[in-house]
């Protein structure tokens, strides 16, 4: 007689039900069982599954780990931070059955997870914060390190400079005897990144050094590769070395684009800034339409290609625009927001020095009309390129113009009068020694 088939759903209840009552342990299929039940149960029923199986074998081991990513891949779709951080808290009892390099995967691809939920900074330091203790606490040092240096990193990316230095400067000293050297690359890139945003530029290139040496005798794989690549262009940016620096980013491009993640596109967008910033902006659009670039085209080569497109026209509105519309790609990057202020400082003198080059006098409002740009911020601009000797003039501001005077040209006569009074003196002096001796 042909056996009946009973529904799926009475078949996951039963598994659901076993599994509750720790009569049944956890396996593959009992993982493939949860997947199907309706999305408002999933997650008590995972969670359920996870603490009640106390199996330690290798199947059970490995159907708790695809049972723990169904669940976090579930709470990172619904958003939910909040959740994820306590599931931390309440999966210490089975992190204290399972292997500790297995325990240590698993808590940082949760706290991976929470990064990946928009506007969870602060949410992130506190896990970071919470896990260092525990894992002090429970004398887990590899778990520990690598934490202390995600806490370290995002205390760099909420500008905590000084928090960040004190861990770095703890973990640097621990990991050093522990001579572990691929930790030992991440720390020294954090470091060097720390006082880069401090503007510390000699204390910043001593720790790429260091990363870089700590790098030569290990496998680094690509994945950090690049973000040594890229510090380095940072760095000579910094120096006005742009040559040298899109070397580097295209170094990091040419990485990230063979593993396909998604840092290439940042450094696809800091090549761009270094042709703009060397006056190559034709060379900008050759880039963009390269097979590279085109495959990762999107709003940053956009916002890029607007600001080429304004240093080309030598228009300050077009760049102020490409500012205002692109304020995610370029204002909140700290590099590229930092350059192109430096950028648009320079064409906006240079524009200036164009427009009042055939007056004496001028009114301030009619070179702000023509710049198409506040009167206030070009009256500004004008006193600080007179204190600044850009040229020789002073600001009227009663009548609210611009007197300019013509560069006198040095009169060098007084200074070869002096010269040729000073040698005098010495001849005189000398023949006076003489007809000292002559009378002795």
């Amino acid at each position: 007689r042909p056996v009946k088939s009973r529904p799926s759903a009475q078949v996951n209840a039963e598994f659901v039900q076993g599994l509750s009552r720790g009569v049944m342990g956890l396996t593959q299929e009992a993982v493939d069982a949860l997947e199907e039940l309706p999305a408002e149960k999933k997650v008590e029923a995972y969670k359920t599954a996870l603490l009640q199986d106390s199996a330690t074998d290798a199947e059970s081991s490995k159907a708790k780990e695809a049972a723990l990513s169904a669940l976090v891949a579930l709470l990172v779709e619904a958003g939910k931070g909040e959740e994820l951080a306590a599931l931390l808290q309440t999966l210490r009892p089975l992190f204290q059955s399972l292997p500790k390099a297995k325990t240590a995967k698993l808590v940082r691809s949760i706290i991976d997870a929470v990064a990946k939920i928009p506007g969870t900074t602060e949410l992130q330091m506190k896990v970071c914060l919470e896990q260092v203790e525990w894992a002090r606490a429970e004398k887990r040092a590899f778990l520990r390190q690598r934490i202390e240096l995600r806490l370290a990193s995002l205390y760099l990316e909420t500008k905590n400079y000084p928090q960040a230095l004190v861990l770095i400067s703890t973990l640097l000293t621990e990991v050093k005897r522990l001579d572990d050297k691929l930790l030992l690359v991440d720390v020294h890139l954090i470091e060097s990144k720390v006082h880069a945003a401090l503007r510390n530029l000699p204390k910043a290139k001593a720790g790429l050094t260091a990363a870089r040496t700590a790098a030569n005798s290990i496998y680094v794989p690509p994945s950090l590769q690049w973000q040594i690549d890229a510090q380095s262009g940072v760095l000579h940016a910094q120096e006005k070395d742009y040559k040298t620096a899109y070397s580097y980013f295209f170094e990091a491009f040419e990485q990230m684009s063979t593993c396909g993640e998604a840092g290439a596109v940042k450094a696809l967008k800091y090549m761009l800034l270094c042709k703009i910033m060397t006056n190559a902006t034709e060379d900008v659009q050759a880039i963009v339409n390269t097979k590279g670039g085109l495959k990762h085209a999107g709003l940053d080569t956009e916002a890029m290609c607007a600001v080429a497109n304004a240093h080309l026209k030598r228009s300050l509105k077009d760049f102020q625009k490409a500012l205002d519309n692109y304020q995610e790609q370029l204002v909140q990057d700290p590099i590229i927001h930092t350059h192109l202020n430096a950028l648009y400082n320079t064409l906006m003198e240079q524009n200036l020095c164009r427009l009042i080059e055939p007056y004496s006098r001028v009114e301030i409002a009619h070179l702000a009309k023509l710049m198409e740009l506040p009167l206030q911020q070009v009256e500004a601009k004008l006193s600080e390129m007179i204190l600044d000797a850009k040229f020789l003039g002073i600001l009227d501001q009663g009548a609210g113009c611009l007197l300019v005077f013509e560069d006198v040209p040095v009169d060098k006569i007084y200074d070869t009068s002096l010269k040729t009074i000073t040698n005098m003196s010495k001849v005189v002096d000398s023949l006076f020694l003489k007809s000292q001796k002559i009378v002795a």
